[in-house]
């Protein structure tokens, strides 16, 4: 997490700039994920207005879709505010939820957006939500010009890959109610805010199942 210490070194609090106030303004937006970078990398001022001016804000509304398959998904998504999933419809139309996001995590179909190729996912926004979006092909301007970036990019990588690798463990290796206790221990901000079905979907077992196992934990009267 971000000291007092660190967020004075944000460009827009240490740096007089006259007659610039919207500059002002733009930074104070894309606040949430300066402070994110800059967990795992120290910028620059000068870094940080680089990097910033590549970015957008984007609402959404719920139930709105940011990919859709068949599609190129052009950017990846920070989310500021709401709560999003990621999800594959197989040739039955069976949904199979792939991720979840709300505050503080990013979101995007990832296959999609390093090749640039059609997605074969939908993100999906569970709420009316906020997001800083980073375009593709802005990244790798901003990569290139900006070698922390680049470090704080394979950081980010490494952090999920791992995730992935121990999510693919635990579905090969514990049960569903173990697979349910974990979650629930993990990520219980995310339980109270997603669909049944989707969290359901997302620990591979029916909702059925999933009113089974709450019940089972409910406490009798």
């Amino acid at each position: 997490m971000n000291t007092p210490d660190t967020k004075r070194r944000f460009f827009f609090e240490t740096t007089v700039l006259p007659n610039n106030y919207f500059y002002i303004y733009a930074m104070s937006e894309f606040l949430p994920v300066i402070e994110y970078v800059s967990r795992y990398v120290e910028l620059t001022d000068e870094e940080i207005k680089h990097f910033t001016s590549f970015l957008k804000i984007t609402k959404v509304k719920k139930r709105q879709f940011i990919v859709q398959p068949g599609f190129v998904c052009k950017s990846k998504s920070y989310v500021v505010k709401g709560a999003f999933r990621a999800y594959l419809a197989d040739n039955e139309g069976k949904e199979h939820t792939l991720a979840f996001a709300i505050e503080d995590w990013w979101i995007s179909d990832y296959s999609s957006l390093i090749y640039q190729e059609p997605a074969t996912l939908f993100v999906e926004a569970l709420e009316d939500s906020v997001l800083i979006q980073i375009d593709y092909e802005h990244e790798q301007t901003f990569l290139r010009d900006i070698p922390k970036l680049e470090k704080f990019e394979r950081i980010i990588t490494q952090r999920s890959l791992a995730f992935h690798q121990k999510r693919m463990l635990s579905a090969f290796t514990k049960t569903a109610e173990e697979r349910y206790e974990e979650f629930m221990t993990k990520y219980s901000a995310i339980a109270k805010r997603v669909p049944q079905y989707a969290l359901a979907s997302y620990l591979g077992f029916s909702t059925e199942y999933l009113s089974k196992i709450r019940n089972k934990k409910t406490p009798k009267s």
